[in-house]
């Protein structure tokens, strides 16, 4: 897959109901999904219990375990998809055809919430896992995340600073960037309680209390990881063209957080919209 310039993350992520930041302008009405994106026909395989490998093609995919080496290959650029918390089939799916509809396959990335609270026997292993799985097989990539998935990314971001000669190159395939509302450790005490409760607010207050106890109770098993990655994704070693979509009224992907990624970003050179 030949680098794509901005005009086409705009083209492809035109659908994306939120606020694109380009400059001084933005998008901010929301636009529908057409039907035929989201009765297409797709063929899923698990490669694990948080990778899930989608495609167009009707083929029988497999990972070895041990070195996450596909064992196929279908000579299409792949799209990463890291999830937001709790996304159902059919959300995930509105996406992920628009990137099959476009000669992509998709790999789904999911992040449970025990598995964000407890990083180091979660959120941590997924991301060494696509990150090995990535290394292991030679194509061209697109990363797409939203809210939660950006800390995943982030995650995988720190794996890949341990042996840069290695996950360096790696990075280098990743030919195009798209966050949609993506979160930091500063939104994890208003995400994960209106994933678990959207629509109870008492519950979310509580939640919202017992998360914030624990993330200073745990300091050293849980909250350093999560200020590590965050401060990863801002001095990014992944320096493909970006593009940033937010919603100024989102209260876990906050705007003035990821403006300031964005400014970063553009610091470092990356060329973002």
């Amino acid at each position: 897959m030949a680098t794509k310039p901005m005009s086409y993350m705009y083209a492809v992520c035109y659908k994306t109901p939120a606020v694109l930041i380009n400059g001084n302008t933005r998008m901010s009405q929301s636009r529908t999904l057409p039907r035929k994106l989201c009765s297409r026909d797709a063929h899923t395989q698990h490669i694990n219990k948080n990778l899930l490998y989608i495609s167009s093609d009707k083929i029988n995919i497999h990972a070895d375990l041990k070195t996450m080496k596909l064992t196929k290959q279908t000579n299409k650029p792949m799209c990463i998809m890291l999830n937001w918390l709790l996304a159902t089939e059919n959300q995930v799916m509105k996406y992920a055809n628009i990137y099959l509809d476009e000669g992509f396959d998709v790999l789904r990335v999911t992040c449970e919430p025990w598995q964000l609270l407890w990083p180091r026997k979660g959120a941590k292993v997924i991301a060494r896992d696509l990150l090995q799985l990535m290394y292991a097989n030679d194509t061209s990539y697109m990363v797409h995340g939203f809210s939660v998935g950006g800390y995943v990314w982030s995650e995988a971001m720190v794996h890949a600073l341990t042996d840069k000669e290695k996950y360096q190159p790696v990075l280098n395939r990743v030919e195009a960037q798209v966050w949609d509302s993506v979160a930091d450790i500063t939104e994890v005490t208003v995400g994960v309680p209106l994933a678990i409760f959207p629509r109870n607010k008492p519950a979310q207050k509580i939640t919202k209390t017992i998360m914030a106890t624990y993330l200073k109770a745990l300091y050293n098993v849980c909250t350093v990881h999560y200020e590590r990655a965050c401060e990863t994704y801002y001095a990014t070693p992944c320096r493909a063209p970006a593009l940033f979509l937010l919603s100024s009224s989102d209260p876990v992907g906050h705007e003035r957080r990821i403006r300031r990624a964005r400014d970063l970003w553009l610091q470092m050179g990356i060329e973002v919209g």
